[in-house]
């Protein structure tokens, strides 16, 4: 089920009748968790299994794992449960990646090996909960809190409906104390949400699908290569595509559990915004990017070790990251790219900071990466003798091109169609092919430009804070015509393109 269908509609609208009817709270947990199973099931209910293994193997290997005090056997179980969890990843996600790129190492050695193509079905957001479970099991591992006690606490935390085939990636402390006492939306709560709701569905259906999708699947599934304009457009349709696709859903998962009484942190903060990656990391996915700092990149030894043990920390946490997000060497590639800009940025930034006397040329302080306030200041660009606002300008549109970059990589479906739009979009080859209509070109254009503006003047506040600050009447005008247009462009939306992950 997604949530810009007629379908969902009708299924929310059920799901709040109950959930407001003067029942017990453990009926209502228990209509959550039911209508959790159905929200995945319509989507093929064999699947529902995984869900329920993970939930078991995670809530009992997490108990022993707190209570057990031998180091063997808490390695042991802790074993157990990656193999569990990764071991389906692997299988559902990597199997067929991992057999194509073996054929292809054999053939490469001479052996003539051509086996049957495995027929996987890749389940739903199983990146995502397989994510969620995992961080509470290595907490668990770590004793960073009490085990949950309660099973149906804790399958309505794996399942939760609203963020539960793309996130936003919840930890256990952020939402399984929720489930503890009875919860209602107050009134601003539910209104809150269902602006929310509204404004995710107009930024997946209206903003992405209906005004960006096609031109960037024009210029990505071109054969030829194209003029530098088209180029540059498409990947700028992509780049926005993208952001409203994937943060309308956050922002859809948020209204939703707001309309129910629950509260989902925040995924994204106008990342577009973002003066540098370290900046842009805090900002884009950013359930995501804490997960991979807090049981990747922190372990691995953060920025504790030198320099050098750093930049590969880094290159790690963010190839590994990119290998999340599909199993291809194109996204592999992706996470490479971000690697290497958030290494070169920490590069540049401790050269600053050494010339200005702040650290020793020698060694970079021993601590960990959220504990450096520095951090914040990094960016590709050095100081600049402009006026502040300038320079943050600069950064940004630095920042914005070179993300666009690495989308390529994200979207194309090979090196070859990669390599084609980047030759494109630098005018390696002449006589590029002029693809996109003049309305296209004004569209993405306008749309880009809107979106930079948006995200720059929002960089330091949030969507409730305006609505707080705004006239009650301009609210709804504004929300009015959300409403209108996602109706008018209902039909030409489809899935979320996060789901493939």
């Amino acid at each position: 089920m997604i949530f810009n269908s007629y379908v969902f509609i009708l299924f929310l609208s059920i799901v709040l009748a109950v959930h407001y009817l003067p029942i017990a709270w453990k009926a209502k947990k228990i209509n959550l968790l039911l209508a959790s199973y159905l929200f995945y099931a319509i989507w093929n209910p064999p699947f529902v299994l995984l869900l329920w293994l993970s939930t078991a193997v995670d809530f009992f290997i997490g108990k022993k794992l707190y209570k057990t005090e031998d180091r063997i056997k808490r390695k042991a179980l802790l074993v157990v449960s990656l193999v569990a969890n990764l071991g389906m990843l692997g299988f559902f996600k990597y199997g067929g990646f991992l057999l194509d790129n073996f054929i292809m190492l054999t053939n490469l050695l001479g052996f003539d090996f051509h086996p049957a193509k495995p027929d996987i079905i890749l389940p739903v957001g199983i990146s995502f909960y397989t994510f969620q479970t995992l961080s509470y099991t290595l907490d668990m591992y770590r004793k960073k809190h009490a085990p949950e006690r309660s099973i149906l606490d804790f399958s309505l935390y794996v399942t939760f409906f609203p963020q539960l085939v793309a996130g936003p990636i919840v930890r256990t402390n952020d939402l399984l104390p929720q489930f503890k006492t009875p919860r209602v939306a107050t009134r601003p709560q539910f209104m809150q949400g269902l602006l929310l709701l509204t404004l995710g569905l107009f930024m997946k259906v209206v903003m992405a699908d209906t005004l960006l999708a096609g031109t960037a699947d024009s210029v990505f599934g071109a054969s030829q290569i194209l003029s530098m304009v088209d180029a540059w457009l498409g990947v700028l349709a992509f780049s926005g595509q993208i952001f409203f696709d994937f943060a309308g859903y956050s922002t859809c998962a948020i209204g939703v559990a707001g309309m129910l009484g629950f509260t989902l942190t925040d995924n994204f903060r106008y990342p577009y915004a973002a003066t540098g990656f370290s900046d842009f990391w805090k900002r884009w996915h950013i359930s995501l990017s804490t997960w991979l700092r807090d049981y990747l990149y922190i372990p691995l030894g953060g920025n504790r070790n030198g320099q050098v043990k750093t930049y590969v920390n880094l290159m790690i946490t963010m190839l590994l990251g990119g290998l999340w997000h599909g199993a291809s060497w194109t996204f592999v590639v992706w996470g490479a790219l971000h690697g290497l800009y958030l290494s070169v940025e920490k590069w540049i930034t401790s050269r600053q900071e050494a010339q200005s006397g702040l650290l020793p040329q020698t060694a970079p302080v021993p601590v960990r990466v959220e504990d450096q306030p520095t951090i914040r200041k990094m960016s590709f660009i050095p100081s600049i003798p402009y006026p502040e606002t300038v320079t943050t300008i600069l950064k940004v549109l630095l920042t914005f091109t070179l993300v666009n970059i690495t989308w390529v990589f994200f979207r194309a479906t090979d090196f070859t169609s990669a390599w084609r739009l980047l030759t494109s979009m630098f005018g390696m080859a002449p006589n590029g092919v002029a693809l996109l209509p003049t309305i296209d070109i004004i569209k993405v254009a306008v749309v880009t430009v809107a979106l930079l503006f948006t995200h720059f003047q929002m960089r330091n506040t949030s969507v409730s804070t305006l609505v707080q600050k705004s006239k009650w009447w301009i609210v709804g005008l504004a929300w009015g015509l959300m409403v209108v247009a996602i109706i008018v462009s209902q039909k030409s939306s489809g899935s979320f393109i996060y789901f493939q992950f």
